[in-house]
Parts: C-alpha cells; structure tokens; sequence
C-alpha cells in the first residue's frame, strides 16, 4: 500500500545528465555479488515483491498481502502470493486502497507461518520493488518478527540494494507529473490488471524496469545500475530537503 508514497513526484534539479563514463569502473557496492555484479540488468534473476498493508508504519502495522514474481531473462518464471492474517483489524483508509478487508484473511496464515515460504521465493535473485523502502521495511520487519530472516536471500541483506523503478522515474519522467506505479506504466503504455493488488503490481514494476532499461541513459551491466541508483536516489533526497526546508 504505498498511495501518495511519492509525495508528488519530482524536484527538478535543472543539471544535465552526466551520461555513464563515471561508472565504468563502478565499485561493486551494494550488490548481491554472487549473482554477477557485471552481468546485464536483464540477464539477472529478478523478484519482484509487493506488499499490502494495514498502514505505512512497517514497526506499527503489518503486510496483509504479499507477492513475489520471478523474472528469468525478462520473462515471468513464476508467480507467488500470500494472502495475510495481520492480527490486526485492518483500517477502512487501507482496506479503500487495496480492497481487502478483515473478512478476506480471517482464516488465512499468520506471516510466521509463511516466512519460510516467502524466503524460498527470494533465494538466488536480485530484489526489485516499486517505492522499495517501503516494501523493504515491512519485509525485513515481519521476518525480524517471525525470527525467520538468515540473510541468505539477497532480499533480506542489509548491504543488498534493491532495484527500484521509482528512482529511475524522477529521472526519466522528471517533467511528467505524478510519479505513482500506475501513472509511470500508463505513460510507457503498460496495463495493470488489478493495481494495488500485489501479484499485479510487481509485475508491473519489472515491466516498467524493462521498458526504462532501453533508454541509453540507463547503464546495462548490474553493478553500474545500483551505482547510478544510488546517486539518483541521493540527488532527490538532496533536492527534497532543500525544498522542504523553502517551505517552512
């Protein structure tokens, strides 16, 4: 559930592209190693992961739905989905965005109780989500609950990036406005079934990274991605703070 998660989208910063010569000899930072680190963005196994919530507070509140699909060289290897018993009623202001409501995982598992399932689906790929510090916290959260998380998926790793199309919209779709899953895939033609359903929606974030990824601004190889990542997300989050800090 992550519906105004973007806050409006984008804080131009006016500056030119400076094009990927700095990253050719990238430092492998925060990738998970053992799957290639110069191997091409759409050679690598991928696993896109969406969750929906009770909330937007990964320590308050729970994952009530949660979806990993695999992507093998670009295309859906398989689709997993866990519909959730919180244990906690699940709020009218949620239930509005994803549509599931108390009655709908009143007899399904507990997270626990499908933590080790969900770590199955992670193993051997490299993590992807739409707005991922959101899916990224209530993941890491509930496995810290469960006691479940061993870092062997590169999803559950501190020191793994996950890949994040938000970060490559305010970038290439900085002059468009909003910057939410389903405005981003529309502009690139790209359909989502059932947004805010999360099996749906993290197919569709690896649908977006795939068309993103045909920009010749977007570097191929694994590591140089999360490098060039990493900078993006850094400039915005520059950019923001100054913007927030004109208004107050």
């Amino acid at each position: 559930m992550k519906q105004g998660a973007d806050g409006g989208g984008c804080f131009p910063t006016g500056r030119h592209y400076p094009g990927i010569a700095h990253l050719l000899r990238a430092v492998a930072v925060g990738v998970a190693e053992e799957l290639g680190a110069e191997r091409a963005i759409a050679e690598l196994p991928l696993v896109a992961i969406d969750t929906e919530t009770t909330g937007r507070d990964a320590a308050l509140d729970r994952i009530v739905e949660i979806a990993c699909v695999r992507f093998e060289r670009g295309a859906v290897a398989w689709r997993k989905s866990w519909l959730v018993n919180p244990g906690i009623p699940i709020p009218k202001e949620a239930f509005d965005v994803h549509g599931i409501g108390d009655d709908d995982v009143r007899d399904k598992p507990r997270f626990s109780e499908i933590a080790r399932e969900v770590l199955d689906a992670l193993a051997g790929a490299v993590p992807l989500a739409y707005n991922a510090e959101f899916d990224r916290a209530f993941l890491l959260a509930e496995l810290e609950r469960a006691g479940a998380s061993d870092g062997s998926a590169p999803a559950c790793r501190r020191g793994v990036d996950w890949i994040d199309p938000l970060v490559w919209a305010r970038e290439l779709q900085k002059f468009e406005k909003g910057k939410t899953l389903g405005e981003v895939a529309g502009r690139l033609g790209i359909e989502i079934s059932q947004a805010h359903r999360a099996s749906d929606d993290a197919e569709a974030a690896v649908r977006v990274l795939h068309a993103f990824s045909s920009d010749a601004r977007v570097p191929k190889s694994y590591a140089a991605f999360v490098q060039e990542q990493r900078r993006l997300a850094r400039i915005f989050e520059e950019e923001r703070a100054k913007w927030r800090g004109a208004r107050s």
